[in-house]
This record gives C-alpha cells, sequence and structure tokens, in this order.
C-alpha cells in the first residue's frame, strides 16, 4: 500500500534561517536584527522556526548571541521556535533560558558525528534519554534530529538500516518527532520517498520531518516526495542559505520561498511572498550571500499579469 499523501493545507515549513542558514556565512547578525527576522517570519505565518543553537561559539560564531535572542522573545514567540541541541546539557541550560521546543540533532555516521558533535554515534544516543527527561520537565517538547540520513561526506553512502535502528532504539523513546537530514543534498526523490517510508512504518509513530538541501538542484523534488510519502513538516531557509559547516561539500539549503510556491499552504498568499522576498534580498545583501531562491528570482520578472510577481519589479 502506498503511503498517504500530505495535503498541501496541512504541510508546516519550519525556517532554519537563523541556524542552518546562517552557518556557513561567518557572519554574527545583531541581536536586533534577528529579533526582527523572527518576527516578519511569524507574522507572514511561517508556522515554525529554528532560531538558533548551542554550538560553541568559536567554532559556529553566527550562533554566538542565540541566548540573547531567545531572552528579548516572548514566551508565546519560543513557543513557534525551535533550537538546535546536542547535549543535555545544552538542553538544561537553553530550558532555562525559556526554549520549549529543542533538536536533539547527532549524525547516523560515526565519522561526521565526530566532525560535527566530537563523539561517536552511539555516545549521541546514550546520552538521549537524559536530553529527553530534562525537555518533558521543562514542559517541552524534543526532536530527534539525524543527520547524514543519507549520504555522509568522509564515508559515502548511509545504510537505512542505520537509519531504522536508531529510530527504533528504545532510548530515543519519548522524542515527539524525527528529523530525516539529506545534510549534503545529495539524495534523490526516490530514496527520500523510501527512507521516509521505512521510518514511517517500521518505528514508533512519529511525525516525520524531512531537512533539505539543494546541493544537486533536487531540494524542492526531495521534499515533495517527502511529503508524499508521509513527511508533515520541511525545512528551508530563506533564499537558500546555508549549510554545516563540518560537512565538506555541503551547500545551501532549500529555500523556503520555493518550498511555499510549490507546495502552496491555506496561508500562503502573493503579499505573504512579496514579504519575504523582500526579507530575503535584504538579509542577503546584509551577509554579501548569493540568492539561490528560484521563485525569488520569478517573483522580480516581468511577466506581470502573474499574480505572484510583486508589482513594479
Amino acid at each position: 500500500m502506498s503511503a498517504p499523501v500530505t495535503p498541501p493545507s496541512a504541510v508546516l515549513l519550519r525556517d532554519v534561517t537563523l541556524r542552518d542558514g546562517l552557518q556557513l556565512t561567518g557572519k554574527l547578525l545583531p541581536v536586533d536584527r534577528k529579533v526582527e527576522v523572527v518576527r516578519t517570519l511569524l507574522a507572514a505565518g511561517v508556522p515554525a522556526l529554528e532560531i538558533g543553537s548551542m554550538a560553541r561559539p568559536d567554532l559556529v560564531p553566527p550562533m554566538a548571541n542565540t541566548m540573547e535572542l531567545v531572552a528579548a522573545l516572548t514566551p508565546a514567540e519560543l513557543e513557534r521556535c525551535w533550537l538546535w541541541v546536542a547535549t543535555p546539557r545544552h538542553v538544561e541550560k537553553a530550558a532555562a533560558a525559556g526554549v520549549r521546543n529543542f533538536q536533539y540533532c547527532f549524525s547516523v555516521s560515526d565519522a561526521h558525528n565526530r566532525a560535527n558533535i566530537g563523539r561517536d554515534t552511539e555516545a549521541s544516543v546514550a546520552a538521549m534519554p537524559e536530553a529527553i527527561r530534562l525537555a518533558h520537565a521543562a514542559g517541552g517538547s524534543i526532536q530527534l534530529c539525524l543527520a547524514t540520513a543519507f549520504t555522509c561526506p568522509f564515508t559515502g553512502a548511509v545504510d537505512p538500516a542505520r537509519v531504522l535502528a536508531i529510530a527504533n532504539d528504545p532510548r530515543t523513546d519519548g522524542a515527539a518527532d524525527i528529523v530525516l537530514a539529506d545534510t549534503l543534498g545529495q539524495a534523490y526523490p526516490a530514496q527520500v520517498g523510501a527512507l521516509v517510508h521505512a521510518v514511517r512504518t517500521g518505528s514508533p509513530r512519529r511525525r516525520i520531518v524531512f531537512h533539505g538541501h539543494d546541493t544537486w538542484g533536487l531540494g524542492v523534488a526531495n521534499s515533495l516526495a517527502a511529503l508524499a510519502a508521509g513527511a508533515e513538516m520541511v525545512d528551508g531557509a530563506l533564499g537558500g542559505l546555508g549549510g554545516c559547516p563540518f560537512a565538506p561539500g555541503a551547500s545551501g539549503n532549500t529555500a523556503s520561498e520555493d518550498l511555499l510556491f510549490a507546495t502552496r499552504p491555506g496561508w500562503f498568499t502573493p503579499g505573504t511572498l512579496a514579504t519575504l522576498v523582500g526579507l530575503s534580498e535584504s538579509l542577503l545583501t546584509e551577509l554579501g550571500e548569493p540568492g539561490r531562491s528560484r521563485t525569488a528570482e520569478g517573483a522580480r520578472s516581468k511577466a506581470d499579469a502573474f499574480e505572484w510577481v510583486i508589482p513594479g519589479s
């Protein structure tokens, strides 16, 4: 039996501009500017955001003011925001600051986990029950985020059985969601659909999130394949910003504008697109980064009869 198709109106976009989007830029956005980005995205209707991480600022400088950003947001705003964590101590510190949504991330590949987090995958799995306990004690939600779920930059293809083994490990029980990350953007639609379907049918029932990259031009296609196979949330970043600084060959995320134009959730309108394109363009200019969104490019075209073109472009 084929997996049910997720209706576009039910698709949740999580915009990851302020975490995965900023990582490769090497530039620290001021807290006030990050607050402005958060509030513009939330006001536009974006359902969820990833706003930063607990990574060491000497290793990932753009994340240095994450806790200041958390302090500047209201509890209601933080309810729609996620924070990247890799240890129970990260969860403890973030929870004390008011964070309630935690993305506990490690790599399926040992080699990438050592490069990214400094330990083998088993050590990250072993620490997860304590991370879950701390998140729940704070009244929060925690995700199991599996980086390099498809390929590793150091060892190549990742066996889907290893992904399923982690998803079925009792030490990951208590995670509300499972994030399958195509960290390098090397996956293709049939492969994405197969893994999402395998996790959905062969592991404890959780919401599945697909985190894709557009390195090989398949970010949107892979996200649509994930949704068709049962994923309920997809990640994207404005203008296709971002990538993992510890994964050679990684490049930008799938552009949020492209994902929204492809899935057309009920809250997404031509006016919303104009707002997001304007925000994206201003951020890219500030950061000195190129724009990679084809939708943003189209929105600035001269096809004036098309309602999605921004007037006066």
